[in-house]
């Protein structure tokens, strides 16, 4: 299984991008392949209907959505900005939807966050569901937000406190258990209706169920 890790935060020194990192080292270890990457590959300017009218869409959102589209499943590690989503986030989202086939759509994907609040950036996780779900990604229930992170990575970039590090591994391990299901062992078609006035002739999803 191929897992795009993508951390939200190219700023240098991010703690969203150390534990980015490290959850990509965790799904290596799981046996997995990670592709860890960051926003800042992926440059585009904010999103524009006249824009993409004109110009068409950008070459940085071109070559997220094939990372996305090469991968069976996401981890984004995203930061928290006045208690929402960054807006770099957003806007990534927002460009990559305009592709056809949409990357998102059944994407299993597993949200963690790091920030030096007691929070931990959780308020922007709940924020970053909305949109992820609306175009049909499968977002984890659990969610991992790291506190007072600027103090929370050992010198090799784990993390300090054991129980935050064992519920770090133990978070992964399980979502990539259900991407490996969901992956290998189909077991049933449903259709997924994101509100009842969704037309019922929606093409059939494929999706493992427990």
């Amino acid at each position: 299984m191929r897992v795009l890790v993508l951390s939200g935060s190219s700023r240098t020194g991010s703690v969203n991008a150390r534990l980015a990192a490290l959850v990509a080292r965790l799904v290596v270890g799981a046996g997995a392949v990670a592709d860890p990457a960051s926003l800042g590959q992926f440059p585009m300017p904010p999103y524009d209907g006249d824009a993409e009218a004109d110009e068409g869409l950008p070459k940085g959102a071109q070559a997220l959505c094939e990372r996305i589209e090469a991968a069976q499943a996401l981890v984004i590690a995203s930061p928290e900005y006045n208690a929402s989503v960054p807006g770099v986030v957003k806007n990534a989202i927002d460009w990559v939807s305009r592709f056809r086939p949409q990357p998102f759509k059944d994407k299993q994907t597993l949200l963690v966050s790091a920030s030096p609040s007691m929070v931990g950036g959780n308020r922007g996780l709940w924020a970053l569901r909305v949109p992820l779900e609306h175009l049909g990604a499968r977002v984890y229930p659990d969610m991992f937000s790291l506190a007072n992170a600027h103090h929370a990575f050992g010198a090799d970039g784990s993390l300090a406190d054991r129980g935050l590090a064992e519920r770090l591994t133990a978070t992964t391990a399980s979502f990539l258990d259900l991407v490996e299901a969901d992956t290998r062992y189909l077991c049933l078609q449903r259709r997924w209706y994101e509100f009842l006035g969704d037309q019922t002739d929606a093409a059939v999803t494929s999706r493992a169920q427990d």
